[in-house]
């Protein structure tokens, strides 16, 4: 029995053995051709240098408005958002100390006004007696002249000629004292003239005072922020409403301090608006810091924006705060750039279709870089010379044979 078992596996291994001798023979995998594709060699060229700069949106003109008197504040008449008109009124505080000062004012005006009118009566009258005393002076200078004479023939007598002497003399002191007296009154209406002018510039004080109980708007443009209420008191230099010219704003962006000395004034740039999605602004550089932040190293270039509205509301799109970018030029440089619709998305994974010396397409992992209109650079995964699929990789599989 046990022979007839030893047997039987001798012969199983035989058999085994035999099997393994035998050449293993399979049919070759057949490559499936896929034709129609378009096909590029990959190849250098000269792009564009940029840089990239993050900033802010910002208003070219803004007010900041605040009182310049102390008050409570009465009324407001303007919410954050509001459109307003140069010199809209935009608040109101009570001002009653202002008021009883211009009130004294223009009392003291009309008081000097009255005293100015009694001056130039005065001097009209004081020019009437000026007139006849000078008459009588004359005709009393006349007399005595014509005495002295008749004195010396001695036709008249001493005592007659003395009397006229006398009256000689008191015309001439008259007279002396109507110039004075005119001279006085004169000099009173400089006096009145002076004061009246104070009083003058007193009232245009106080009205000034009472105009600064109502706070105007000083532009067209967009209330963008309301720092006080109703009841709250307004004191000199205390922010109270921000007015924004929603028609002009610029990018305050940060550029690093290596690359200031490669941007120029009136220069083109680029501007991409976050809130706004991928519409692309074309901005002009308006300044450039002079100085540079000694914390960051940066300088602020200030880029001009243009003017977008929008059509629905008549309305400028843009707003102070917005994130956005500024893609300077800076330059060009040489890169490895491929079309854009021959990168392949798969998740976060970027692919593309390589042929090797055989034509046969291999899936290749990629890495791109900046996009230049419809190109894309290739930071990684390609080599110049390498010939990819361009058109038509949706028909390809990796292992097929490109024709």
């Amino acid at each position: 029995m046990r022979k007839k078992i030893t047997m039987i596996l001798i012969g199983l291994v035989a058999v085994g053995m035999a099997a393994c001798g035998k050449k293993e023979e399979t049919a070759p995998e057949k490559i499936r051709t896929v034709r129609g594709p378009k096909v590029e060699a990959v190849q250098t060229s000269p792009v564009e240098e940029v840089y990239e700069a993050v900033g802010t949106v910002r208003s070219k003109v803004a007010s900041i408005l605040s009182s310049r008197i102390t008050g409570q504040i009465l009324a407001v008449h303007v919410r954050e958002g509001d459109p307003v008109q140069a010199g809209q009124l935009l608040m109101e505080i009570d001002n009653r100390e202002a008021t009883a000062q211009l009130q004294k004012a223009q009392a003291d005006l009309r008081e000097a006004q009255e005293m100015l009118e009694e001056v130039e009566r005065n001097i009209q009258a004081a020019e009437s007696a000026k007139i006849a005393a000078e008459a009588n002076k004359t005709l009393a200078i006349s007399t005595f002249n014509r005495y002295k004479t008749l004195l010396e023939r001695r036709s008249v007598s001493p005592q007659k000629f003395e009397e006229v002497q006398a009256r000689h003399q008191a015309r001439i002191a008259e007279a002396d004292r109507a110039e004075e007296t005119h001279r006085a009154f004169f000099t009173k209406k400089e006096q009145v003239l002076a004061k009246m002018e104070q009083a003058k510039a007193e009232v245009n004080q106080a009205q000034l005072s009472v105009g600064y109980a109502q706070i105007a708007s000083p532009i067209d443009g967009l209330v963008t922020a309301k720092q006080a209420e109703v009841g709250v008191l307004a004191t000199p230099g205390l922010p109270l409403i921000t007015v924004e010219d929603d028609t002009q704003y610029r990018l305050e962006a940060v550029v690093e301090e290596s690359q200031i000395g490669k941007i120029r004034g009136g220069a083109t740039v680029r501007v991409l608006i976050d809130a706004l999605g991928p519409m692309e602004w074309l901005g002009r550089v308006a300044e450039i810091g002079p100085a540079a932040d000694p914390a960051s190293r940066s300088s602020i270039v200030k880029v001009d924006l243009p003017q977008k509205g929008d059509r629905a509301r008549g309305r400028q799109i843009l707003r102070s705060g917005f994130f956005g970018k500024a893609l300077f030029s800076i330059g060009q440089r040489q890169a490895l750039t491929v079309p854009e619709k021959a990168v392949m998305l798969r998740g976060q994974l970027q692919e593309i279709y390589v042929l090797d010396p055989e034509n046969i397409a291999r899936l290749r992992l990629i890495k791109t870089g900046t996009q230049y209109g419809q190109r894309v650079e290739i930071l990684a995964g390609l080599r110049e010379g390498e010939r990819i699929v361009v058109e038509g990789a949706e028909a390809v599989s990796d292992g097929n044979r490109v024709e």
